[in-house]
């Protein structure tokens, strides 16, 4: 499976909550830093239990996804119904034979990182 689509397949696999499905696409030795929070997840287990123990309550909304050769980037919008809240992540996945080798996430939610007073002469909210 080309990079692209395996990337696709594991945000639609987190969505249908196919968690055996999502660890098909994972190699063993994956590895998934989340830089904002400072973690590190190593292994397809844990990235399948990060997942799968995560409060309930999200939608995955793919909002576009990138290729170029074997790194995909990914931009996903997760409303969480429960927490009242819609986090944004942009992912970049290393695919090779057709699982993903490595990850990089950045997770924020929307209005989380408020804009500087001086900048409003500048810039137009959206």
């Amino acid at each position: 499976m080309e990079p692209m689509k395996v990337a696709r397949e594991l945000w639609d696999r987190v969505q249908a909550r196919d968690w055996v499905g999502l660890g098909e696409l994972l190699a063993d030795d994956l590895v998934v830093d989340w830089p904002v929070s400072g973690e590190r997840i190593v292994g397809r287990e844990n990235y399948v239990a990060v997942n799968a123990e995560y409060p309930e309550g999200w939608t995955i909304n793919v909002l576009r996804i990138v290729a170029d050769g074997d790194v995909v980037a990914c931009e996903v919008e997760v409303p969480h119904e429960t927490l009242g809240a819609i986090f944004r992540v942009a992912s970049f996945w290393t695919v090779r034979g057709g699982q993903v080798v490595d990850g990089r996430e950045y997770w924020t939610s929307l209005g989380s990182d408020p804009s500087p007073e001086w900048r409003a002469a500048y810039v137009q909210r959206i």
